[in-house]
């Protein structure tokens, strides 16, 4: 039996969708602005 794909490590998680992470690309920033528009109460990890 193999094991499970989704191994978390709070690092990991905060450096490939953190905020800052995202406000680094267009793409992410357009993220960030789309979530807040919607209302979200996180933005972003």
């Amino acid at each position: 039996m193999p094991k499970r794909t989704y191994q978390p490590k709070k690092k990991k998680r905060k450096r490939k969708h953190g905020f800052l992470k995202r406000r680094r690309s267009a793409g992410g920033i357009k993220v960030i602005k789309r979530r807040r528009a919607k209302g979200r109460k996180k933005i972003a990890v």
